[in-house]
């Protein structure tokens, strides 16, 4: 009863309208605050873009210096004279030492420079001291120190690049026995002068090619009134290195060369001329051709020089005439004419990679009018045989021994022993 009469009380009567809702009652409204707007901002000014300012140039790459090269070589060598006392009255023996310095410059490709110094028996010596100009392979001129062109053994006079100790008798300049009598060899190698030099190389395919020069240089020197070349002038500094007789000694040389894998030929003439006195009156000429075969490793070198040298047989103002032993000609005068010539045969054997045997026959002969204070003829010869060995230590260093027998035409005949140690470096 209490539900329903609950529920009537909350039901509206028929007649009765619901009452309306109470609306909520409005809040005033709130006015918002201005909005402030900024000022519109002006443009920004149109730039004219500045054109681009010009690359600068890229700074030159660093010029390479020109490029250095240092090379040198040692010789130590013994000379034993055993069929002599005393082997100082007859050859320079016992121990001598040859050191050579060399630099190389290359100021380009076409200008090249070599500056070298040795020390030997006589002392120190400038033995290069020049500018290569390089105008092409056939053209090439060399101005200042240098050893000219001539014949084939002055290319490898350096002890290092030969395989025995001595040099061959046409090219001694000392070594041989009995060097003072017959006055060395008939051009002694390095043969240094001043002067200029032309040369040049002109290859036709891959295996034929020739090679050419021709220079200038003061040539041989001697005293007064002299019967040969006086080497000492030649060389020594006391003298000044400077011609003698203001008179240039011409030369020249010319060879052609077969290369085809692992033989090669080549063949050479060469020629000397010019005055050696003072007074430029007393002319000389100098001939050689030279022959080389190679195959592999194995040489074998054929070479030959001649020397005709004026004398001179007459008397000074204020000295007397020398005296020769040969009888005066017909008209009361001595032939002025000497000859000196020699030769050499040499065989370069290796025997294996280390081991490299060397045989060598060589000769030395002395023909013309001979003052009676030497002890030479008026034709007198030397023979000399060799037979040596190198040994090789690591890779470029050699031991070098030898045994020489001296067949001389006016003298006993020596045997020499030679031991020594040669390399570059």
């Amino acid at each position: 009863v209490f539900l329903l009469t609950t529920v009537a009380a909350q039901t509206p009567a028929p007649d009765e309208q619901p009452a309306p809702p109470t609306e909520p009652i409005p809040e005033p409204p709130t006015t918002p605050p201005p909005v402030v707007e900024p000022p519109p901002a002006e443009p920004l000014p149109v730039l004219t873009p500045e054109p681009p300012l010009p690359e600068e140039p890229p700074l030159p790459k660093k010029q390479t210096s020109f490029r250095r090269n240092f090379a040198g070589s040692i010789q130590l060598d013994y000379m034993a004279i055993p069929t002599e006392k005393i082997g100082r009255r007859i050859a320079f023996d016992g121990a001598t030492a040859e050191v050579s310095l060399k630099i190389a410059m290359d100021f380009s490709s076409k200008i090249s420079s070599n500056v070298k110094v040795c020390i030997a028996c006589h002392g120190f010596e400038v033995g290069m001291a020049f500018f290569d100009l390089r105008v092409a392979d056939e053209l090439n001129f060399r101005v200042g120190r240098f050893t000219p062109s001539f014949g084939e053994f002055p290319v490898r006079h350096d002890p290092a690049n030969h395989r025995t100790s001595d040099k061959p008798l046409p090219y001694d300049m000392g070594r041989m026995v009995r060097a003072t009598d017959f006055n060395q060899g008939v051009l002694p190698a390095p043969w240094v002068d001043n002067g200029i030099e032309i040369n040049g190389t002109h290859y036709f395919n891959e295996k034929l090619q020739t090679s050419y020069a021709v220079f200038a240089v003061g040539g041989p020197r001697a005293a007064p009134n002299p019967l040969d070349f006086d080497f000492t002038l030649s060389r020594s500094g006391e003298s000044y290195y400077i011609d003698n007789n203001s008179r240039p000694v011409l030369g020249g040389q010319a060879v052609v060369s077969v290369v085809s894998g692992k033989t090669s030929v080549a063949g050479g003439v060469s020629a000397m001329h010019g005055s050696y006195d003072p007074d430029a009156k007393l002319p000389f000429t100098i001939l050689g051709a030279h022959l080389t075969f190679r195959f592999k490793d194995l040489f074998l070198r054929l070479e030959y020089l001649t020397r005709k040298t004026k004398m001179d047989v007459l008397a000074s103002e204020d000295e007397e005439a020398p005296v020769f032993k040969n009888a005066p000609r017909a008209d009361g005068t001595y032939d002025p004419i000497m000859v000196k010539d020699g030769g050499y045969a040499e065989l370069e054997v290796p025997l294996n990679q280390r081991l490299t045997l060397v045989l060598r026959e060589d000769g030395l002969r002395r023909r013309g009018n001979i003052v009676t204070t030497s002890a030479l003829r008026s034709d007198s010869a030397l023979i000399r045989h060799t037979v040596g060995v190198a040994i090789g230590l690591g890779q470029s260093v050699r031991v070098k021994l030898s045994y020489e027998r001296y067949d001389f035409s006016d003298f006993d005949d020596e045997s020499v022993i030679h031991a020594g140690i040669a390399g570059p470096f």
